[in-house]
């Protein structure tokens, strides 16, 4: 029976096994579909389907950079216990490597890792390891330099949580020390002009209800608002943030004394706004003892 295109597609579909070891599949049991599955099941490379319900909140941010162009991306898995295994890092390392060529997550599934596309080695890595994983995000920045941060580092350029700024004039090590700032503090954004506007109306809705709430005249209320919401943009937006390095100066001001203007920032954070279904120790147990 020939082996088509689709026929090794439906296979891939239904077990999530690799495209090489779905084609094989076909070909050892002469197109058989059922036969095929169990071939894949017997070699241990169909387990992928089995997991891919499965809620991966863990994982690694992987950063890579190169002058003045830098990429993070974060790899999710479903238990600390697989960031910290060398194969999952190794093929993490090697993903960030590939995403400097690629233009978004979806280019980055298709980009070439070890002879075939990435999201084949991460489906291979979920038959091998057993978790499901997921590619799930990655982010670019350029400018004259960029300078890189990894918090919790689990391994080199890899870990909780990878920070990218990109700046002008300065030296590295005071734009490490803003991307540590990053790390620790989350801005939403680099000035009070990139904020989003809804997120400012957001805010600016909440602290009104709350001024009226005090039975204080409109023009009073005016004032409060403005005051309020200074402070809010000034909490929210690195330039304006007090500087962790030191908090009598802002992120702005530290750097224009050193000679930088930063340009961008990218902060990726393992599992930030994934909603990780809470399981006490004893049925997270049994459930891996069910497979």
């Amino acid at each position: 029976m020939a082996i088509t295109a689709a026929l090794v597609k439906e296979l891939r579909d239904v077990t999530g096994a690799g495209m090489m070891d779905a084609k094989k599949a076909l070909t050892e049991t002469d197109g058989d579909m059922e036969a095929a599955k169990d071939w894949l099941r017997t070699k241990g490379l169909a387990k992928a389907d089995k997991k891919s319900g499965r809620t991966a909140a863990e994982g690694l941010v992987a950063v890579s950079t190169d002058g003045g162009n830098g990429v993070a991306v974060e790899v999710n898995s479903e238990t600390d216990f697989v960031a910290k295994n060398e194969e999952f890092q190794t093929m993490v390392s090697g993903i960030a490597t590939a995403a400097m060529g690629a233009d978004d997550v979806d280019a980055l599934a298709s980009a070439d890792l070890g002879g075939k596309p990435v999201s084949e080695n991460i489906t291979d890595a979920i038959a091998k390891i057993g978790e499901n994983m997921t590619l799930r995000r990655m982010s670019k920045i350029s400018g004259d330099a960029v300078e890189s941060y990894i918090h919790n580092a689990a391994a080199a350029g890899m870990g909780k949580i990878g920070v990218l700024v990109a700046y002008s004039g300065g030296d590295a090590a005071t734009a490490k020390q803003v991307a540590m700032h990053i790390a620790a503090v989350n801005p939403a954004a680099l000035s009070e002009a990139d904020l989003d506007p809804a997120v400012v109306e957001k805010e600016r809705s909440i602290q009104m209800d709350i001024a009226r709430e005090s039975g204080k005249p409109e023009q009073v209320i005016e004032k409060m608002i403005m005051g309020r919401m200074k402070k809010f943009v000034a909490e929210s937006t690195l330039l304006n943030q007090a500087f962790v390095v030191n908090p009598d100066l802002t992120v702005g001001k530290a750097a224009e004394e050193a000679g930088m203007s930063i340009t961008g920032f990218v902060r990726l954070e393992v599992g930030e706004g994934i909603e990780k279904k809470e399981e006490d120790f004893a049925a997270e147990v049994a459930k891996a003892a069910q497979g």
